[in-house]
């Protein structure tokens, strides 16, 4: 079964004669569900089990009106893949570690011939990275999940400030050329071939590397805007869930307390291809999913989902061809923002 006909059952199946556990995504996709009542309350499991520690930074999201109804399993960190050779020959001699410092390693890449930052514009989700980002290092996670439950307008300066951020880099020409003609399964060779240095992608992308290169490739985490501004991350969750209609609950419980553990945990993110979301689990040998779990694990300023994981579906759908538009044009922020405004009134304001 694909992953879109498994999106299209899972309410039939939970509204109806559901298995006993579900697999699904933390977040807005988990809420959508508990707060119809379609799923067992699991924050005596999380007590019990000690999960309130081991999973301590992706609580909030597997959390609904203060109760957890999520068993989280493996995540996917986000931060800029990048070419340790192209670095070494621009000058660039560590990773960005602030804005200021992406910007300048920016301006040597430029200078050698190389484009700073691929881009896979054509799939919209990997411009909600972008955003989800900016407005994580500019407004803070608590920001970013109001302005996601459709609280906040899209006309507040706080939201445009994300937007000129971004347009800093268009106007830098930072991104590679016709940005918008590539999707996932093409833009790798733009990094294999040498013609871009960076790109902001989750971990998962690394298996998509040539052995030949494997060893030039690094990983670092969005670089700081405001030092004030608690370090969050993308760290979208995979979890299981027991169905509120579910005939055989206790057993249920009993498979999630063992595939919760650390070291089952670890086991099968492995198998998955992802990180493993329990703190305590043994760190990834891979080394760029070492700097990925390490970074999600240890995050002070909260865990986001991702843009469509954290958002109802029409608006992040919106959001994100809002998203291309903006790519496309910049000097058009102001019409998208107010477009994006009145479809949030519309959506949220029923």
């Amino acid at each position: 079964m694909t992953e879109e006909a498994y999106k299209v059952q899972m309410g039939g199946w939970l509204a109806t004669d559901p298995p006993d556990v579900v697999s699904w995504h933390d977040g807005e996709r988990m809420a959508y569900y508990a707060q119809r009542g379609l799923l067992e309350d699991l924050s005596s499991d999380w007590a019990k089990n000690g999960w309130s520690q081991q999973y301590a930074s992706v609580k909030d999201a597997s959390t609904y009106k203060g109760k957890q109804y999520a068993a989280p399993l493996g995540y996917d960190a986000y931060g800029f893949f990048y070419r340790k050779d192209l670095f070494e020959k621009a000058g660039i001699r560590s990773e960005p570690k602030t804005w200021d410092e992406l910007l300048e390693a920016n301006k040597k890449l430029k200078a050698i011939g190389v484009a700073p930052i691929a881009v896979a514009a054509r799939d919209s989700w990997t411009l909600a990275a972008w955003f989800d980002y900016l407005d994580l290092r500019i407004n803070g996670n608590e920001f970013h999940q109001k302005l996601m439950a459709g609280e906040i307008p899209y006309t507040d300066p706080r939201v445009k400030k994300v937007y000129t951020t971004w347009k800093t880099l268009l106007d830098n020409h930072d991104f590679i050329d016709n940005a918008l003609s590539y999707d996932v399964d093409s833009i790798g060779p733009i990094l294999n071939n040498g013609k871009a240095a960076m790109m902001l992608m989750g971990t998962f992308f690394s298996a998509s590397f040539p052995p030949s290169i494997k060893d030039q490739i690094g990983f670092f985490r969005f670089p700081v805007l405001d030092a004030n501004v608690p370090m969050a991350e993308d760290g979208p969750v995979n979890v299981l869930l027991i169905p509120a209609k579910a005939k055989n609950k206790a057993d249920a419980r009993k498979l999630l307390a063992f595939m919760e553990t650390p070291k089952i945990n670890a086991e099968l993110a492995k198998g998955w291809g992802q990180l493993p979301s329990n703190s305590q689990a043994a760190a990834p040998e891979d080394a760029i999913s070492k700097v990925g779990f390490q970074t999600l694990a240890n995050t002070k300023g909260g865990i986001a989902q991702f843009y469509d994981r954290d958002m109802q579906k029409e608006m992040a759908d919106e959001g994100m061809k809002a998203m291309q538009q903006f790519y496309s044009d910049p000097s058009q922020l102001d019409s998208v923002l107010a477009h994006l405004e009145a479809t949030r009134k519309r959506i949220y304001q029923k």
